[in-house]
């Protein structure tokens, strides 16, 4: 018979995803994990596994509180275009306020190519927001309030490129309007009658600039 535990599991795993999210898999040691918990290596381990666990378990926490709630709303909206401009601006709005970035996108890009069983985690989370943003377009589609002159798996990736970017690029010192740019010009190839998401001629997406400070 196991003993009982005297700590809320929630919270010990939200203050190890602060501490990943912050400082990233590799850099974060066993000893950073025990000074944000206030918890020993024994009774973390006993609790979730070992790091790779404790991490992995810190991921699917994350997604709960923060992907898979605007997934729900993806899914439901009744106004579908709308729901994807909130989404959009709301990653530019907390990208530019801080730049941590993504604990998602920053695992994608830190830990994905070099574990497997991390990296399907995280490909499975993202196809999850692409799959959410594919029902929200060909929603938007049938009620004309998107375009249908590009297919909506296209337009689905495309949207899902610029999220990526966006918390990629934040993690940078780019200014906001950076960051705005990229999330307007995408929205405005979703715009019915707006066309293939790049017009011929017409402005490139962003103009990476650098801050002049």
């Amino acid at each position: 018979m196991g003993r009982n535990k005297s700590f809320d599991e929630t919270e010990v795993l939200d203050r190890v995803v602060q501490r990943f999210w912050t400082r990233g898999y590799k850099a974060t040691s066993v000893r950073d994990l025990e000074q944000a918990t206030g918890l020993t290596t024994a009774s973390l381990y006993n609790a979730f596994g070992d790091k790779k666990s404790l991490f992995r378990s810190a991921l699917q926490r994350y997604l709960d509180l923060s992907t898979r709630r605007r997934i729900a709303v993806l899914e439901t909206s009744q106004q579908p275009l709308a729901a994807i401009e909130t989404f959009l601006r709301s990653v530019v709005e907390l990208s530019a306020s801080s730049s941590d970035g993504c604990f998602l996108v920053n695992s994608a890009v830190e830990v994905a190519a070099h574990d497997v069983e991390i990296g399907a985690d995280v490909a499975a989370a993202l196809r999850d927001v692409e799959a959410a943003l594919l029902v929200a377009i060909r929603r938007g589609q049938s009620d004309g309030s998107i375009t249908a002159d590009v297919e909506a798996n296209r337009l689905a990736t495309s949207v899902m490129g610029t999220i990526v970017a966006i918390r990629v690029m934040s993690r940078l010192p780019v200014e906001r309007h950076t960051l705005e740019v990229l999330a307007e010009n995408q929205l405005a190839s979703l715009h019915s009658g707006a066309g293939a998401p790049l017009a011929a001629g017409g402005d490139a997406p962003v103009a990476a600039t650098r801050p002049s400070r």
